[in-house]
């Protein structure tokens, strides 16, 4: 599966979350600790559903940007 994570710029790190995944989260000292942090946590995430026999949460978040004028 293929999940969009959002990455944050917080005031000493970086922080990721998981919109499809509510509470999936993780933080890094750098992009690229975050997006290793993240994924551990997802796949940590999904391990535990179905674990305990939940369905596993289909992805349908999508990420776009949008160019405006300042």
């Amino acid at each position: 599966m293929r999940y969009a994570i959002v990455i944050e710029k917080a005031e000493n790190n970086f922080y990721a979350y998981v919109p499809d995944l509510p509470g999936c989260i993780a933080t890094g000292a750098s992009i690229e600790e975050v997006e290793q942090e993240i994924k551990e946590a997802i796949v940590f995430d999904l391990e535990g559903m179905r674990e305990d026999g939940i369905t596993l949460p289909i992805p349908n978040s999508q990420v776009e940007y949008i160019d405006v004028a300042a």
